[in-house]
């Protein structure tokens, strides 16, 4: 799961779907995505970054964060 796609989302107190219809994609694609499913395109990354200019793209998608089971 994309906890840091979650709580931005929920930070801006949208849901999945109107999440997905801001970036223009569908909300299967989206909800994937924020489960931790598939990877953001580059493509969807774009579209992010268009609705969002002020939002990290690093932080957002590319924090690496590790279970605590795993530590």
């Amino acid at each position: 799961m994309n906890e840091f796609l979650l709580k931005f989302r929920k930070e801006r107190n949208l849901t999945q779907e109107e999440f997905s219809n801001k970036l223009g994609i569908t909300l299967t694609y989206y909800s994937k995505i924020e489960l931790g499913l598939r990877n953001p395109s580059y493509n969807f990354l774009n579209k992010f970054k268009d609705a969002f200019p002020n939002a990290s793209v690093d932080e957002i998608f590319f924090t690496n964060t590790t279970h605590e089971m795993c530590s």
